[in-house]
């Protein structure tokens, strides 16, 4: 079910969308050591979904990045580890040189559905949405008995409240790896300028959210098992303490108290 928790309704369009038959779809998957997970991802795509599928392996010691070629992906390598928010930029700044219509990043450790990647990226290219996330945030018992451990649900759950009271919006979660942007969004948002870290998705949604883009979710199911990728404890702490000062960022910049590039589009038409 598509639920849309955007800031508030624009006051009208400027001009009349008209989807395309055929958008041009483009995959992105930062990878780091998910040999074990990569193909199972992929093979759950929708049969000529994507127009491109872009992998981005940042430092692996394992067998990614050839396992992405075998599959017909196409596949850049860090020669060093920069980040997973470093990651996605690569993804982003080589999808845009796709000329794509939409873009869809998800994880490639199969914890996020990739069966569902049409249904998510489909209000992007009819025009309805510039943001979709995978939301797998419902009942507390579905979520556990899909093998989320409690110590991230419960954190899960707080910053989820913290964020949507400073926020003023009521999205069903943040951290999801399963997430579509329009093109025109990710052109005019100034992702280079956010974190190398995790926080980086955290930066993605606030920004988005800040500058008035329009942000809707899907339903997808809890796939926790001991091959996905998983944050460690100080990098989590870290996660969570970065994402606080993002927040503190958000409001200072609401009240004019404060200027962060961060915040500023990169065009000045978003339509």
């Amino acid at each position: 079910m598509l639920k849309n928790y955007t800031k508030g309704a624009p006051s009208g369009p400027t001009n009349i969308y008209i989807p395309k038959t055929h958008p041009k779809i483009i995959v992105v998957m930062p990878a780091l050591n998910a040999e074990k997970t990569l193909e199972k991802t992929v093979m759950d795509f929708p049969k000529d979904f994507a127009t491109k599928t872009i992998l981005v392996d940042d430092g692996s010691w394992d067998k990614t990045a050839s396992i992405a070629r075998k599959l017909g992906l196409k596949v850049f390598v860090h020669t060093n580890n920069i980040g997973y928010g470093g990651n996605q930029k690569t993804c982003y700044l080589e999808a845009l040189k796709e000329n794509p219509d939409a873009v869809v990043m998800i994880h490639p450790d199969y914890q996020y559905d990739s069966r569902l990647i049409a249904d998510l990226v489909k209000p992007i290219t009819e025009g309805r949405y510039d943001m979709m996330y995978g939301n797998r945030i419902r009942t507390r018992s579905q979520v556990l008995n899909g093998g989320m451990p409690k110590i991230k649900y419960y954190g899960n759950r707080f910053y989820c409240i913290l964020e949507n009271i400073v926020l003023g919006a009521n999205f069903s979660e943040y951290f999801s790896g399963m997430r579509a942007y329009s093109a025109t969004l990710l052109k005019n948002i100034p992702f280079q300028r956010f974190s190398n870290d995790f926080v980086f998705d955290q930066e993605m949604m606030i920004v988005s959210y800040a500058l008035g883009y329009k942000i809707g979710e899907i339903d997808i199911p809890v796939r926790y098992f001991s091959e996905a990728s998983s944050i460690r404890f100080f990098k989590g702490a870290k996660f969570l303490i970065d994402t606080f000062i993002i927040l503190i960022k958000y409001i200072l910049f609401k009240l004019h108290f404060y200027e962060d590039t961060i915040f500023q589009i990169q065009h000045a038409d978003k339509t």
